[in-house]
């Protein structure tokens, strides 16, 4: 037993030794007396499998000098609050198979790391679905844009050989929302695809056949689309402009929500959310609701007036609200920032926040004053979340003022080209934080967005101290790249930046897309520039690309995602408006060297794989072994040739 006791705890060996008179002095030893003993993990975490909605338990034993501090990983990044020799994992999903943790020890004589151990997770449905579904945009909350269990793709056979275009079916508008997918509906396995228009339908298609299974319209007796407001960004008419959201668990068979605009035969503009059964596209929850909303500012009420803005960003679902975000047309004022929140279960109003109420009261200035105020762009971008449940966005040129009140905020509570968190606290939503540029009034002068390209919340990362960071980027028209430390933003100072890191010109130029993360890589593809890859190290981004496509991209440059199996076989998918938006273009590059293409779609022989003109909004989504792209009247379905 002591020999057992010796070799866990070094220092004990020279206490009893010294106890039994082998010292030279007859006074006990202390552990503080004794050389300090470098950790050292005597049993590995081991592999776990476990069901859909189940936990999983790692845990270790390690010795040496206490005390002993530990801090889990999953797939190499840090995990907050997991500093114990056991770590239990949150209700896991499908989309946690195959990851990996293991655990840093340290003490004051050093670190170990200890062996990774994976976690295998299986469906619970006697039937599971074929592949994870892509239900938001950029795949998840945080705006990612990994796909992380991908079996069928992979850079041995994604080239022209044995990869092309195997659908192109046909819609009857533009697509600029993101396509969204589900492998199963009810508990029945069925791979589906739903693909909503500016004409203001939504589409369901077996994405393995092409066959259609429903079509809705989203348009009241005698209502058309409405019109563009003489504004070019979205032609020749808007409907459904936002990429919508699901969730499986909604109604008998899954809900798919969507908001739509659209004018009557009195000319009154309307904008709708609607919930539609995944299964037939019937309306549920005796939908749809107006959208409306007011909120104080210094002149009384601003109230939103639904013919003056369009839902460009994406939905976002959180803890039971959907969550809408409004922008104008051009900039045809008088427009703010509105963020409408809707419960889920009714479509009831839930919350409001404008993040520029005072933008249409009057006041000396230029520009970014009177009725410029900063609507919500993000190049179709949804807003993110982080687990605590605060909202992050970011926020394009108008209204801000530089006087602020005693907390730090604009005294008047306009955020112009800012990154925003709001919190909502017992239904009432409010700015928790923000950082504006230093140079935010010139910028929004010369009409050089922040939010003309979306957020990413990036994963736990530990920095150089061992300290875990919770980060967010943007970039928008100045091409900078922001790091914003998401738990002390660094508000607004006029003499600087006070930010995590701030990279001016790594991106080659301005940003009107949204970036990728998978595996310690951020990908961003900026209008001129090629798409670029940067490394990122103790929480700080590669100040150079740790890798670049041989080709740029035109406006509006490129909004990529990633497909891998866990961290294997990783694939960059990326979509070009080549020849001014003439041609469409699909590529594919190899992510840990994007030097590399494995594919594209003008490399076939006979235009094979051609599938229509460019559309600028377009996001690719990868799932179940198919890759999936909005045209300007089609989705276009590329898979594996047979």
């Amino acid at each position: 037993m002591i020999e057992k006791l010796a070799r866990a705890i070094p220092w004990l060996v020279i206490a009893l030794f010294t106890a039994c008179g082998g010292g030279s002095s007859n006074a006990p030893m202390t552990p503080g007396d004794a050389a300090a003993a470098a950790p050292v993990i005597t049993t590995q975490p081991t592999n776990a499998a476990v069901t859909v909605g189940s936990t999983a338990v790692f845990t270790i034993v390690a010795s040496g000098t206490a005390p002993l501090t530990y801090q889990w990983q999953k797939d190499g990044t840090a995990i907050m609050g997991a500093t114990g020799a056991s770590y239990t994992t949150p209700a896991v999903q499908i989309t946690d198979n195959g990851a990996t943790f293991a655990v840093v020890v340290t003490n004051s004589a050093g670190s170990v790391t200890s062996s990774s151990a994976k976690l295998s997770v299986a469906a619970t449905s006697p039937d599971p679905p074929s592949a994870a579904d892509v239900v938001t945009f950029k795949n998840d909350v945080a705006r990612t844009g990994q796909y992380l269990v991908e079996t069928t793709l992979t850079p041995a056979n994604v080239n022209s050989t044995s990869f092309g275009l195997l659908h192109n079916l046909k819609v009857d508008g533009k697509v600029d929302a993101q396509p969204l997918y589900v492998s199963q509906i009810g508990s029945t396995p069925h791979n589906v695809v739903y693909v909503a228009t500016e004409h203001g339908s939504v589409y369901a298609f077996d994405t393995d056949s092409g066959t259609p299974l429903w079509q809705v319209s989203l348009l009241a007796s005698g209502e058309t689309p409405s019109d563009t407001h003489g504004c070019p960004q979205v032609t020749p008419e808007v409907g459904i402009t936002a990429t919508p959201v699901i969730d499986r668990t909604a109604g008998a068979h899954g809900t798919i929500y969507v908001v739509a605009m659209s004018i009557d035969k009195s000319s009154k503009y309307h904008q709708r959310l609607h919930a539609l059964d995944l299964t037939t596209g019937a309306e549920l929850l005796n939908g749809p609701t107006e959208i409306s909303g007011s909120f104080p500012n210094s002149a009384g009420t601003t109230t939103f007036e639904p013919g003056q803005y369009e839902e460009r960003a994406a939905l976002l679902l959180l803890n039971g609200t959907i969550y809408t975000s409004w922008t104008s047309h051009c900039d045809a004022p008088p427009y703010s920032g509105w963020i409408i929140g809707f419960k889920q279960t009714t479509l009831a109003g839930a919350a409001v926040l404008n993040i520029a109420p005072n933008s249409g009261v009057p006041m000396n200035g230029a520009r970014t004053n009177g009725t410029w105020g900063p609507a919500i762009w993000m190049a179709g971008d949804g807003p993110g979340a982080d687990p605590a449940g605060n909202i992050y966005l970011l926020s394009g040129n108008g209204r801000f003022e530089t006087t602020l009140d005693a907390k730090g905020f604009p005294n008047q509570a306009d955020y112009g080209n800012s990154f925003v968190k709001i919190a909502n606290s017992g239904g009432t939503l409010s700015v928790a934080d923000y950082f504006t540029m230093f140079n935010a009034v010139d910028l929004s002068n010369r009409d050089v967005d922040l939010g003309s390209g979306g957020e990413l919340l990036l994963p736990d990362l530990m920095d150089s101290t061992n300290t875990v960071k919770h980060l967010v980027v943007g970039a928008g028209k100045d091409g900078a790249l922001y790091v914003v430390d998401r738990d002390n933003m660094g508000k607004f100072d006029p003499a600087k930046n006070n930010i995590w890191q701030q990279l001016d010109g790594a991106l080659g130029g301005a940003v009107f897309s949204s970036p990728a993360w998978f595996n310690g890589t951020l990908y961003y593809g900026a209008v001129g520039s090629t798409l670029k890859a940067f490394g990122i190290s103790k929480a700080k981004v590669s100040t150079v690309p740790t890798s670049q496509s041989a080709g740029t991209f035109g406006y509006p440059g490129t909004s990529p995602v990633v497909s891998a199996n866990g961290t294997a076989n990783p694939i960059v998918w990326a979509h070009e408006n080549q020849n001014n938006g003439a041609i469409a273009v699909l590529h594919a590059y190899d992510a840990t060297n994007l030097a590399h293409e494995l594919y594209n779609s003008n490399q076939a022989t006979g235009s094979r794989d051609q599938f229509g003109a460019g559309n600028k909004f377009i996001t690719p989504t990868v799932a179940g072994g198919k890759v999936l792209v909005g045209t300007t009247n089609s989705v276009a379905i590329f898979g594996l040739l047979h």
